[in-house]
């Protein structure tokens, strides 16, 4: 009997999480383990649940606390150096390029948009061949990645502006901490992503870099 394909879902929606709920439990192979809210809930779900798949939304907020999109471009490096036979699969909202190329080339096995009635139908077949190897696209997302020029910003650069945007607050060392890599490092990152963003500070970073749409996009605000 084939083994199941353990599958978290991190979105922060739950209208989200019920549809691919229901897409998912038609497919026998498939076995949902845990949904998750919050980025700063992924890691510790992992270490106490590992499973074979998961599946990312781009805005989940951090935590309660801190409504700022999870840093993706840190988060994905991370899981895959912590769980190597890990896939990650990005559903989400944003067709950016930018970011597409950015998720990919941080470890990606796919990007697919919501509004992709044909992939969301058949999420659970793609899931399976994803969890096999392979690669799923929407066509637009697939498109915009073929046709990104020679990305500007190396990897290490998106992920620390990544972070940044996430947590604004923080300092050189803290960064360094998460990336696991010198202060010295860090500062070196930023000054290049400045000058090729042609700005002086990192909130004008973070501004510039999602205008271009090559990191996170803010979260909306939200009116109760």
């Amino acid at each position: 009997m084939k083994n199941k394909i353990k599958v978290t879902i991190m979105d922060d929606h739950q209208s989200i999480v019920d549809g691919y709920l229901y897409r998912l439990r038609s497919v026998p192979p498939i076995e949902v383990v845990d949904t998750i809210s919050y980025g700063d809930d992924l890691e510790p779900a992992l270490k106490k649940q590992p499973v074979d798949v998961i599946l990312l939304d781009v805005l989940v907020p951090i935590s309660p606390t801190n409504p700022n999109p999870y840093p993706i471009l840190h988060t994905i490096p991370k899981l895959l150096e912590l769980y190597p036979d890990l896939v990650v699969l990005v559903i989400s909202m944003h067709a950016e390029r930018g970011l597409i190329r950015a998720v990919m080339e941080a470890g990606a096995s796919g990007y697919i948009l919501k509004d992709d009635r044909e992939r969301i139908q058949e999420l659970g077949k793609w899931v399976v061949s994803v969890a096999a190897g392979g690669v799923c696209f929407s066509d637009r997302a697939l498109k915009a990645f073929l046709n990104t020029k020679d990305q500007q910003f190396s990897t290490r650069q998106l992920e620390v502006l990544s972070l940044c945007a996430a947590y604004p607050n923080s300092k050189t060392a803290e960064l360094a901490r998460k990336m696991k890599i010198a202060n010295s490092t860090v500062r070196n990152l930023l000054s290049h992503a400045y000058l090729k963003l042609d700005v002086q500070t990192r909130a004008a970073a973070v501004v510039k870099a999602r205008q271009l749409g090559i990191i996170t996009p803010e979260s909306p605000v939200l009116l109760l």
